[in-house]
């Protein structure tokens, strides 16, 4: 197979932090495409690929409408143990790095595959923040418009709580050791809820609440894609970040080409250096920035010329 070879004069995307930190504060816009690499300092697991299991469940088959219509209290269930697993982890530094840099710069906007709230946790500016995914602490019904955002409350409701009547090792917290290993563990019994003692919504009185995020089969939040086509189509973008995502599932696919078609530069954070997978951030050009390592220590750095120095919050939800 016929491999393209870069130009004579190419010598990679740039690594220098001075010459990056030139262009940011040269920047109006820009914007941030975020993956589950943001989060990844902060030890949240994910169940992605044909091992993610919660109890005898395959995980992808519990995040599907067809899943939530024939057994909403099972998805419920799982979707509690996420929501409760996401409160347990704290926002690092490089979620900080980003909610201060949309404070400090009005042009700038996030898109985030992340479903984690964490960001929202570090408090990140809601309006500078575009969840492409939606949210595991979003709930909507399932029958109408009704949406809440940003419900921290943990247990969503009281039935799903957890029972120490389940598995002993539950009793102290679910985030020990032993209480993730229960929450996991085949073994343990699931609860039977009954859907007449979910929740219903607190408009139509008819409909199931459910998690605001996108199931399999599901579009993504049209109102979400429109806003962010709008803002990359408005006016010259200066910069896009890339972190850690390969940005390979639409819609962040196009983003990076959508972006450069209005004269951004690339800036990529990512544990893959060149060589490595980069996705649609891949044909980094000589005007371009790669950054190989943790986003969480490197977000912070990059960033300091414009955001200064950070503390990292202690979220106390």
């Amino acid at each position: 197979m016929a491999t393209s070879t870069p130009p004579r004069n190419y010598t990679g995307p740039s690594t220098d932090a001075r010459e990056f930190d030139e262009l940011l504060k040269s920047s109006a816009r820009a914007l941030a495409l975020c993956g589950a690499g943001l989060s990844a300092a902060s030890g949240l697991g994910t169940f992605r690929g044909v091992g993610g299991m919660w109890r005898n469940h395959q995980a992808a088959t519990l995040a599907t409408p067809e899943a939530f219509q024939r057994d909403p209290g099972l998805v419920w269930l799982f979707y509690s143990y996420r929501r409760h697993m996401a409160l347990q982890a704290q926002p690092n530094a490089g979620h900080a790095a980003l909610a201060e840099l949309s404070r400090k710069m009005p042009g700038f906007i996030t898109l985030t595959q992340n479903v984690d709230g964490l960001s929202q946790r570090a408090g990140h500016p809601r309006d500078q923040l575009k969840l492409l995914h939606g949210s595991l602490f979003d709930i909507k019904c399932s029958g109408c418009d009704h949406a809440e955002q940003n419900n921290f409350d943990d247990p969503f409701h009281p039935l799903l709580a957890v029972d120490s009547a389940e598995d002993d090792r539950l009793v102290a917290s679910p985030n020990t050791i032993k209480g993730r290993a229960a929450y996991l563990d085949p073994t343990v019994k699931t609860r039977n809820i009954s859907p007449d003692d979910l929740p219903r919504c607190p408009e139509c009185k008819a409909g199931l609440l459910r998690p605001g995020v996108v199931w399999f089969g599901e579009s993504l939040p049209k109102d979400t894609l429109e806003e962010v086509e709008e803002w990359i189509d408005r006016d010259k973008v200066d910069l896009i970040l890339v972190i850690g995502t390969t940005a390979t599932v639409y819609p962040a696919a196009g983003y990076v080409s959508k972006a450069r078609a209005r004269g951004a530069r690339v800036a990529v954070i990512n544990m893959e250096g060149i060589g490595g997978e980069l996705g649609a951030a891949d044909n980094l050009s000589n005007s371009d920035f790669l950054f190989q390592g943790d986003a969480s220590k490197i977000l912070p750095e990059i960033l300091r010329g414009v955001i200064g120095e950070i503390a990292v919050p202690i979220a106390d939800i």
